[in-house]
């Protein structure tokens, strides 16, 4: 009785949930309906998969109603000179420029970026530093990832 008591004032707000109708739902659909082509580079791929899981491609057989066009550009800066002239820090910075658009239009529905970035340690290991590496860059693929679901599914809900 108490819980129905607090819930009371929130029925007037207007907030419903994003996923309203679990994976039949209005933006689960819309999602799964958003193709995204091949992304040159390893970090390309590693962008693309991350997008293609949290999108749902093809979990229900949809047609591409959009596609999302990604340009990324991946950066690895050394930071922290040693006082024998080594880096001792590297930033790894991985920015996207998306838009979404709708195939039967050629309309552009979104245009943004997304971007992350991530402090790395030099060591004196050479194949520990590069594993440092690429942990960052997968770690900020799926980072970027999550913006750009974010960002296009309040597009989409906003269009419902």
């Amino acid at each position: 009785m108490a819980l129905a008591t607090l819930s009371l004032p929130l029925t007037g707000c207007g907030l419903q949930p994003i996923y309203a109708g679990g994976g039949n739902g209005f933006v689960a659909r819309e999602l799964a309906a958003i193709d995204v082509p091949a992304i040159p580079g390893r970090e390309g791929w590693l962008v693309r998969n991350a997008l293609t899981d949290r999108l749902g491609r093809g979990a229900s057989g949809s047609t591409s109603q959009y596609r999302l066009d990604i340009v990324l550009d991946d950066d690895l800066e050394g930071l922290g000179l040693l006082t024998d002239d080594t880096i001792g820090r590297q930033r790894r910075i991985l920015r996207a420029r998306y838009q979404l658009v709708d195939v039967s239009s050629d309309t552009i529905l979104l245009d943004a970026t997304a971007g992350s970035d991530a402090g790395i340690d030099v060591v004196s290991s050479e194949f520990a530093t590069i594993a440092a590496e690429q942990t960052a860059l997968e770690n900020l693929a799926q980072e970027v990832a999550d913006q750009i679901v974010t960002r296009i599914t309040r597009t989409l809900r906003e269009q419902q």
